[in-house]
């Protein structure tokens, strides 16, 4: 098979990272006798600098002519400055929005080998952590009205939290079709005692589970939810919740693996095109020190061969291989620990290919 591939390296880490995630793919490709074509694009920081915008047209145009979409990591204190509708980040938010990429799906494992990176009790995660949050990625207040006012108490300013029925269906289904090739379990997570969205949202999921009855349904408030994560990490599955709270929720999930280098992510649409990254961000104070980790950004692209290209054993080599490499004792300095063997990014990226 052949795939057309658009590469948004980004800016800090994002093209060290990248650059390993495209050797392991391009191995992937040799063993099993696939071609990915990659056409490199600019976006955030590095496009500010060449086009004065985070998200050139061309960028948008070449992702959505291409099979899927690889990101490296975007922003840099160089940009900080900038307002809002300027910064490296829009270049995110506008990639997701132009490809209609409203599922975001963000696994959290606990890799056996790293059990004692993770900062919680080892009777805490003891039966292992594998949670996987669907966040829904273009609706809530991150894409609501937005702005200023003046009032008695002087300027003040808004964001508007607001979702639709069938927002909430669509990311509601992923979720539950997820939890089926899973252990069958959805937490529901909002805030239905206090927002009148959340209301709305929690009518609408269960209305949505009764096509689902072979998958259990609970719920938590967001503030109880966040508590159990880190109280009984064991007990979730799946995790279906809106933006702003599943992005705080996937980033204290990621703890529990050790590092955030390990966390890749996936945004779905409704088709097969969809955009991949790593949890993390662009790191500028490690850039081009071969200090990163790319486990999560290789993870990324092995999500993209089984999300987007329907090819589970390749994923699955990918994922075998990292696991393969933890349990050989090789770290990058975020999840070194006494007696194991650090190394680089590029060794770590040579170290998983030698191991698919």
């Amino acid at each position: 098979m052949n795939y057309k591939i658009a590469v948004v390296a980004g800016d800090g880490i994002g093209p060290e990272v990248m650059e390993q995630n495209i050797a392991v793919l391009n191995a992937i490709g040799e063993k099993f006798g696939h071609t990915f074509e990659y056409t490199y694009v600019l976006g955030g920081g590095c496009a500010i600098d060449k086009y004065g915008e985070p998200l050139p047209q061309e960028t948008i145009d070449v992702c959505k002519a291409s099979d899927s979409v690889l990101l490296g990591a975007v922003g840099g204190w160089q940009w900080d400055t900038l307002p809002g509708d300027k910064r490296p980040e829009r270049a995110l938010l506008g990639l997701r929005g132009a490809l209609g990429l409203y599922a975001n799906l963000r696994p959290a494992t606990l890799h056996d080998a790293l059990k004692d990176a993770c900062p919680l009790k080892p009777e805490l995660v003891a039966d292992g952590v594998d949670i996987m949050v669907v966040r829904e990625l273009t609706g809530g207040m991150y894409f609501g009205e937005k702005g200023r006012k003046m009032t008695d108490m002087g300027e003040a300013a808004y964001d508007v939290e607001q979702y639709s029925v069938k927002e909430v269906e669509r990311i509601t289904r992923t979720a539950f079709e997820i939890a089926r090739k899973r252990n069958k379990h959805v937490t529901n997570v909002d805030k239905q005692n206090v927002l009148e969205s959340s209301r709305l949202w929690r009518s609408v999921v269960l209305e949505v589970a009764k096509d689902y009855p072979d998958v259990e349904l609970d719920h938590l408030y967001v503030d109880n939810a966040s508590m159990q994560l880190i109280m009984r990490p064991t007990t979730f599955d799946v995790i279906v919740t809106g933006n702003i709270f599943g992005d705080i929720l996937s980033d204290e999930a990621s703890q529990m693996t050790g590092s955030i280098g390990m966390l890749p992510s996936a945004s779905l649409g409704e088709g097969t095109l969809g955009m991949y990254e790593p949890v993390h961000g662009s790191a500028p104070d490690i850039a081009g020190k071969d200090l990163a980790n790319p486990i999560a950004t290789i993870l990324s692209g092995a999500m993209m061969l089984k999300y987007s290209f329907g090819l589970q054993e390749e994923a699955k080599c990918i994922e075998d291989a990292v696991t393969k490499v933890l349990d050989k004792g090789y770290r990058t300095g975020d999840i070194m620990s006494e007696g194991m063997k650090q190394v680089g990014c590029k060794e770590m990226g040579k170290l998983i290919i030698e191991n698919l």
